[in-house]
């Protein structure tokens, strides 16, 4: 290889690597900016306590469950119908603490502001490990994990969307995730939400060597809220995920 070969591909890398880092730059400061635009709100929630918290003076992780679009509204015995709400009302044990907050009608969870308030009173109320505060959610909830994750980077330690996506407008925000981890799943037979939907995003975080685990469930349809009651790996796995610890 010739030297002037070795300095144009030298040069090619060198643009390559400094473009990624722009855009990722770009993408950080933008998914802020657009958390401030909108409007910040109170959502209703369900909020569920370990049966150990009153035992010890630990903090506890925290998981925001995001529920699908059938269980918007003004009524919190609605999101029992299965996810996280379901299984605690069960009787299921979980070693962190857990909110859901409920979306009303008309709107999404990408509309509103609704993190910022909902952490605030969380974190002020309880003893939460700030360090490690998770995302899950299913079908709309899925698009809304993206999309708490893209809005509040600096403060998700990890997220698992169920057959969710983001929306086209969001797409050039996808690498503000690169560094959060994230565990996904989406049926390949969906024929609500396109398993397309998270194949880009996957295709997307590749390219800016991001952190996704992508679990194809093959023949699968949309209604895949059963892996909350039969993957526990699931809680295994976002447990061991954390932000650094100077997370405000």
């Amino acid at each position: 290889m010739t030297f002037q070969v070795l300095i144009k591909f030298f040069s090619t890398k060198l643009y390559l690597y400094s473009s990624l880092l722009t855009v990722i730059i770009f993408s950080f400061f933008t998914s802020e900016l657009i958390a401030q635009e909108k409007q910040k709100v109170n959502y209703k929630h369900l909020t569920y306590i370990p049966k150990s918290y009153h035992l010890d003076t630990a903090k506890y992780p925290l998981v925001i469950y995001l529920h699908g679009g059938s269980q918007k509204g003004n009524d919190l015995e609605k999101l029992k119908v299965y996810g996280l709400p379901y299984l605690v009302d069960k009787g299921k044990d979980f070693d962190f603490v857990m909110v859901a907050p409920q979306c009303p009608d008309g709107i999404y969870w990408s509309t509103e502001n609704w993190f910022d308030s909902l952490y605030d009173e969380v974190t002020a109320n309880y003893r939460i490990d700030k360090s490690r505060v998770y995302v899950t959610g299913i079908s709309m909830g899925g698009y809304g994990t993206y999309v708490a994750a893209l809005d509040h980077p600096e403060k998700i330690a990890a997220i698992v969307p169920l057959c969710g996506g983001v929306n086209d407008g969001d797409t050039t925000r996808i690498c503000t995730l690169k560094d959060i981890p994230i565990l996904t799943y989406h049926g390949t037979a969906d024929n609500e939400i396109s398993i397309r939907e998270t194949e880009r995003i996957v295709d997307f975080l590749n390219k800016c060597k991001g952190n996704i685990i992508f679990h194809r469930i093959t023949g699968e349809g949309h209604g895949i809220q059963y892996l909350y009651e039969t993957e526990p790996w699931i809680y295994e796995w976002l447990l061991k995920q954390r932000k650094p610890t100077n997370v405000n």
